[in-house]
């Protein structure tokens, strides 16, 4: 729990009614992003308390909450606040934030995309240098998968791009072939396998087109360089 003289407030008003609260700011920006990670309001709050004017330190009244929240209870109001709210995050946070959020959605369109004329992923810092061009703004509490629809229409007409899974036939050595499942498991689903009689394995894994060359490093790491990797239709 953060202290009080460290906690910055947020806010909500609605009906001629204004509620504050005081928050860890770190912890509330974590619990606005909606890529982040799961936050316990009682963790973020400074005090268990609703105010009007946190500054005065002017309570809210019982009947202002049931009017508005339809519950008094401090904690499911304060889950309200941040919800519906604004908080007062420092220039540094938002543009810390906004900093992540941009790094994300460059990642995971080169994950997932390819260039539809090769077939082949686009490199990072081409994606990057696109949404630098369209000047386009991330915003930290939309989420990553909502920017990248913004993202792709604004690069388009820029470069030639496509969002993909591909299917890439596997070949591993019996060596290397009991590795095979956790390997391929954080890239795709296998779609077919079969045990061949001098012990190595093949199958056909679905990916996201983006991650065609990392999973091929991948399966010549865990086979010392021996393993066969293609994309086929």
């Amino acid at each position: 729990m953060v202290n009080v003289d460290d906690a910055i407030i947020a806010k909500y008003e609605s009906y001629g009614e204004h509620f504050e609260i005081l928050v860890d700011p770190d912890l509330a920006a974590e619990f606005r992003n909606p890529d982040g990670e799961d936050v316990d309001i009682e963790d973020l709050l400074a005090i268990e308390e609703i105010f009007k004017d946190s500054k005065k330190g002017d309570k809210a009244s019982d009947e202002a909450m049931e009017k508005i929240f339809e519950t008094t209870d401090p904690i499911e109001v304060s889950k309200q606040i941040l919800e519906k709210g604004q908080v007062q995050l420092t220039a540094d946070q938002k543009r810390q934030m906004q900093k992540d959020k941009r790094k994300l959605v460059i990642n995971k369109i080169a994950r997932e995309s390819i260039n539809p004329q090769t077939g082949l992923p686009h490199p990072v810092q081409r994606i990057e240098n696109a949404l630098d061009e369209t000047k386009i703004k991330i915003d930290p509490f939309i989420s990553v998968d909502e920017q990248i629809k913004t993202a792709l229409k604004k690069i388009k007409p820029l470069i030639p791009i496509r969002f993909e899974r591909v299917k890439i036939a596997v070949r591993l050595p019996g060596s290397a072939a009991g590795n095979a499942y956790n390997a391929i498991r954080p890239f795709g689903e296998i779609l077919k396998e079969e045990w061949q009689q001098d012990g190595s394995w093949i199958g056909v894994v679905e990916i996201a087109g983006g991650m065609q060359n990392d999973f091929a490093s991948k399966m010549a790491e865990i086979s010392g360089g021996d393993a066969e990797t293609k994309a086929i239709k």
